[in-house]
């Protein structure tokens, strides 16, 4: 399951079977794997064909896929990652071999699932929807491009996630928080258990750090499941030391390598624990038969891309983009900065959907914000400038004011920061991320440094 992606379409007319499946993100959601099995069986069963690494989790699953991914990339195997949602462009959420697969391909992958889908709504009246309409698609893809080995993240919960018709080599659980709490429960344990849904009979399950409450739900799972259970901090240890916005130094220990240490190029405290975790789940698959070498295993985490997380897209004065989201995020937000050694308040660009608990959010960031300017998101379920002003006035964010443009407010945050030799930060919503990283031409993910000081004057201009 996913939430709705409803944000402006990145399509263009060339892409006609593309565009008609992701037309269907207006029927939202609905539990239940049944309609994905029936679309997976018309079209072969391809993910019966698949190797793969499945991840759940509120915060920390995408980064440790993209962890994963590289490293068995690196190890020498045509891998693919199939993670939602995307920054930009529909193409950055099935990516096979470390690239966003080309235009071409997707429309061909769709163009032949599109009657699919559209045999399944005439024939049972059931409308399916975005997230299994793409989930089909991914399966689909992959098969046709020869992919074997994969690194599969849910779209939101485990349970009843259309991904969740794999027997993967490997489950991993990544941390877990209150998020979504109309679709998932409204205790820690309720969306715990969710998310404990994609463990399988008999296969082994990664768990990360978590709250104590969430860990006893995911283990129960195991133990009912016949699962071998495998806490992250007892198969893998990490250590973070050079730490700064544009990144960190990592030693990697686990029981069958010790490396040294490691340039890791995303910053931030809770990057360093989604390695953790991804380290575990990497030896977790070595067990199971995948070959990693150490040198694999260092290329593969030195070379990560992960954008929109705690991502430095201007060096002078420092920009960061992040996409938190929840008050869990918001939190690991601070943990990065008090990593990173940022002490004084920050400039804070924030824009929200109207279903998140931006207050909460907020409230978080509160202590830590010196100057703030509200901004709509480009979505359509985004809240107003005037509505988020509102709300950081609410959380205790005095000089905070509502702004007409993104590019205007990261301008103005950006020179507080400059003023007061500070960081400006924007987050409050992957669309946000993605249109921030738009504006200052980092949505690759990797900047080189002296476009990273060029990109002020660029910006402003």
């Amino acid at each position: 399951m996913e939430k709705p992606d409803d944000r402006n379409s990145t399509l263009n007319g060339s892409l006609a079977a593309l565009q008609s499946l992701a037309e269907r993100r207006r029927f939202g959601m609905k539990p239940g794997l049944d309609t994905i099995k029936a679309l997976l069986a018309a079209l072969g069963n391809p993910h019966q064909q698949l190797a793969a690494i499945h991840i759940a989790g509120t915060n920390g699953k995408g980064a440790t896929a993209a962890i994963c991914e590289s490293v068995l990339r690196h190890a020498g195997y045509k891998v693919a990652r199939y993670t939602s949602p995307h920054l930009l462009k529909i193409n950055e959420r099935f990516m096979v071999n470390g690239s966003a697969v080309d235009d071409a391909a997707l429309e061909r992958s769709a163009a032949e699932v599109l009657p699919v889908v559209r045999d399944y709504e005439t024939a049972t009246g059931d409308p399916v929807t975005y997230f299994e309409s793409l989930t089909a698609l991914a399966f689909h893809l992959f098969s046709q491009l020869g992919i074997k080995l994969a690194v599969l993240e849910t779209g939101l919960g485990g349970r009843m996630d259309a991904t969740n018709v794999v027997t993967p080599l490997v489950s991993v659980i990544t941390r877990i928080g209150l998020d979504h709490c109309d679709w998932l429960g409204d205790t820690v344990a309720k969306i715990a258990a969710e998310k404990a849904g994609i463990i399988k009979a008999g296969r082994p399950v990664v768990c990360g750090l978590m709250p104590d409450e969430a860990r006893a739900v995911v283990a129960a799972t195991a133990n009912r499941l016949g699962s071998r259970l495998i806490l992250a901090e007892e198969a893998a240890s990490i250590s973070s030391s050079a730490r700064s916005l544009e990144g960190q130094t990592l030693k990697i220990a686990t029981a069958n390598r010790s490396l040294p240490p490691v340039k890791f190029p995303l910053a931030g405290a809770f990057q360093a624990e989604n390695a953790l975790t991804a380290a575990a789940a990497l030896e977790c698959a070595a067990d199971a038969g995948l070959e990693i070498s150490d040198a694999a295993f260092a290329n593969g985490f030195a070379n990560v891309v992960w954008p929109g997380r705690f991502q430095l897209a201007q060096k002078q004065p420092p920009v960061v983009i992040d996409g938190a989201h929840n008050p869990e995020g918001a939190r690991a937000l601070l943990e990065a900065l008090k990593s990173c050694r940022i002490k004084k308040t920050v400039a804070l660009v924030a824009g929200f959907c109207g279903d998140k608990d931006a207050v909460s959010h907020l409230r978080t960031l509160a202590p830590h914000v010196g100057a703030a300017w509200a901004v709509e998101i480009p979505n359509p379920r985004s809240l107003t400038a005037g509505q988020t002003a509102g709300l950081m006035h609410i959380a205790g964010i005095e000089n905070a004011e509502s702004c007409e443009s993104l590019k205007a407010a990261v301008a103005a945050a950006a020179e507080w920061a400059e003023n007061h030799h500070s960081v400006a930060v924007v987050c409050g919503s992957l669309f946000l991320a993605g249109a921030a990283l738009e504006l200052f031409g980092a949505a690759s993910g990797r900047r080189d440094p002296n476009e990273l000081l060029a990109a002020s004057a660029k910006t402003n201009s």
